[in-house]
């Protein structure tokens, strides 16, 4: 018996355990997302205000490939958002949301290569590449502008039939309470409270009941008159 008591104690105390180190597992795992994604927003907004930099102070194809890299990431990134917050909201719009996935991959491809060739030496080279990617910047912006639109066109147009469903249940409503024939819904539980008590209450023929206690004699006053007695003549 107290080697099952202790085996059992033991089984506790290692389930005890295992529950504490999934938990420190999982605080130390969620402390690590929040600080790589402070770390991504940092960096991601240092890349931005340099692009920015580039695309303002400086000319030629250093110039265009900073503007074509911040028109591309800006049109992508509202996009994101613009999807995710909406499919908390309209689950249809899932499937937006996978064929932005395919048209992220391009993105990032994109985004990469104008990155590298920022560092390249032969501005030549990089002119003459230029309009073919202007062309495949369009598209993907194209692409995912398509896809942001939409799904706020679906937003605005679901907030709209709720505001019209809406504006006519109250005018519905409206018209009722102006109805000045409809008695109000005190006056009728009044009404059927009076209704109810008549029901119960004894009728003529039903014999009185018996006083509890008899009535006292009316009391004389000093000022009141002595009635004279009526006349048997």
């Amino acid at each position: 018996m107290e080697a099952a008591l202790i085996i059992f104690a033991l089984m506790v105390l290692f389930t005890f355990l295992g529950l504490g180190t999934y938990a420190t597992v999982k605080v130390v795992q969620a402390a690590k997302r929040g600080v790589d994604r402070t770390i991504t927003q940092a960096r991601r907004t240092v890349e931005d205000t340099t692009l920015r930099a580039k695309s303002l102070g400086q000319v030629g194809v250093t110039a265009s490939l900073a503007q074509l890299r911040i028109d591309l990431r800006t049109s992508m990134r509202s996009t994101q958002q613009a999807l995710y917050d909406g499919v908390r909201t309209d689950a249809s719009l899932k499937e937006s949301i996978g064929l932005f996935e395919r048209l992220s991959a391009h993105g990032h491809e994109l985004d990469d290569e104008l990155k590298r060739l920022e560092q390249e030496p032969d501005r030549k080279r990089i002119a003459d590449l230029l309009p073919d990617l202007r062309e495949r910047t369009t598209k993907i912006t194209q692409a995912a502008d398509s896809l942001r639109w939409a799904a706020r066109d679906r937003a605005r147009r679901f907030a709209e039939d709720d505001l019209s469903v809406l504006s006519e249940q109250i005018e519905v409503e409206s018209g009722a309470l102006r109805d000045w024939s409809r008695p109000p819904v005190d006056d009728l539980a009044a009404t059927a409270a009076a209704w109810d008590a008549a029901q119960a209450r004894p009728t003529t023929s039903d014999p009185a009941p018996a006083a509890l206690n008899p009535a006292a004699p009316a009391t004389s006053y000093p000022w009141q008159k002595t009635r004279r007695p009526e006349s048997t003549t």
